[in-house]
């Protein structure tokens, strides 16, 4: 069962890949904000997963963060998550990012419960 207080932790270090100049969101080598949303959703999806039904997944579906601080290249970040809301199948967490140097990015992501084969059905059924 799924509860409000479920906590999420992920870390990684920044790589030339993950910076503004690479993914196009800028001309800085440093860590971008893309690459920070996909580790908030990435670090919200995994906390969740293990108390999940068989066949269910989770979509994010609302990212409002402010990204404040720069982190280089070679530079380990993290995020931590933590589940603050659930309505039925839609669910809330605050997230933090950090780097060595303390707090880098903070907000909310909003994600939904789904039901994997009848999402991915959807989904495919717009290709024909």
């Amino acid at each position: 069962m799924i509860t409000t207080g479920i906590k999420g932790h992920l870390q990684r270090i920044v790589t030339p890949e993950l910076t503004a100049a690479h993914v196009g969101s800028g001309l800085a080598n440093v860590f971008a904000t893309p690459m920070m949303v996909a580790l908030i959703e990435e670090t919200c999806c995994q906390s969740v997963a293990p108390f999940l039904q068989e066949g269910e997944s989770t979509v994010g579906t609302l990212v409002n963060v402010a990204h404040t601080a720069p982190t280089p290249v070679g530079m380990q970040v993290w995020c931590d998550s933590t589940l603050v809301e659930v309505d039925r199948r839609r669910l809330v967490f605050e997230v933090k990012a950090y780097d060595q140097h303390g707090l880098i990015g903070h907000g909310q992501h909003e994600r939904f419960i789904i039901n994997f084969e009848q999402f991915q059905a959807k989904a495919d059924a717009k290709a024909h």
